[in-house]
């Protein structure tokens, strides 16, 4: 069976066909109205589109009595509490779309149709259930704010659309495993920083507790990031056939002290 680093049909390259190729370029040249390399018209209407667009979203109102009283607590204490609930469902979201890639990964494992990570079930099952466990504790925390972890925060769909990409390209039947963990190292890189941040945000407000758990929650996707770098690393040293070399497969750095 093919892989993709074979040799194969692959036409896409300009120099597959020199005569066809030139004439294409000739072709674009005589079609250019005036030689100019502005883009100064395009920039105008990104300006005017932007200058004019309403908000992606907003944040929904407080839906409980609870929400009402914690919403004007902080507002007494000159925070903005839909700053920190936005970024509780940006997490939310992507803890959500971190869930649906592994499950995707561990098919791909299941299929068998090429072994080129050196990946356990074990290991993408753990951090599935990791990458759930933290999305209940997103909604936890959102819920313990009186606020409603059902609704579409602002982020939280800008976050959904950035990562349908990752997703569709894990859910393609023609990428390989080790095409998809690239999708995964993506999201992982992501996925590390947004956690750093909002424990940050957390202990700044004074939301103690929660930044405990979030900082606990970032250890573990520090152990996810360190993981899935050594079996991308590990299955394009094997397909270039480099001599593999010893790698960390826990975090690399750790988290700031509970």
């Amino acid at each position: 069976m093919k892989t993709p680093m074979d040799l194969g049909p692959n036409r896409t390259g300009v120099d597959m066909s020199p005569i066809d190729s030139r004439r294409s370029i000739d072709g674009a040249r005589d079609g250019v109205l005036a030689p100019s390399t502005s883009t100064a018209a395009i920039d105008a209407v990104r300006r005017t589109w932007t200058a004019e667009a309403e908000p992606i979203g907003t944040m929904p109102p407080p839906a409980s009595v609870k929400g009402v009283v914690v919403t004007a607590a902080e507002l007494l204490k000159g925070n903005r509490p839909t700053v920190f609930l936005d970024l509780l469902g940006e997490r939310l979201a992507f803890e959500r779309t971190g869930t649906r890639l592994y499950e995707v990964v561990m098919v791909k494992l299941e299929e068998g149709r090429t072994r080129d990570a050196d990946v356990a079930r074990e290991d993408l099952e753990r951090i599935r259930d990791q990458e759930l466990r933290h999305f209940g504790l997103l909604a936890s925390a959102m819920e313990q704010l009186g606020a409603d972890p059902t609704a579409v925060t602002p982020s939280a769909d800008v976050m959904a659309v950035a990562t349908q990409g990752l997703l569709a390209v894990s859910s393609d039947p023609r990428v390989t495993l080790e095409q998809a963990l690239k999708a995964v190292l993506i999201a992982e890189l992501a996925d590390n920083d947004g956690w750093l941040m909002l424990s940050d945000i957390a202990a700044r407000l004074g939301h103690d507790e929660m930044a405990a758990d979030f900082r606990l929650a970032l250890v573990d996707e520090q152990d996810h990031l360190a993981r899935v770098r050594s079996w991308l690393t590990g299955a394009i040293d094997a397909h270039a056939g480099l001599t593999p070399q010893p790698r960390p497969s826990g975090p690399e750095t750790r988290a700031p002290a509970v």
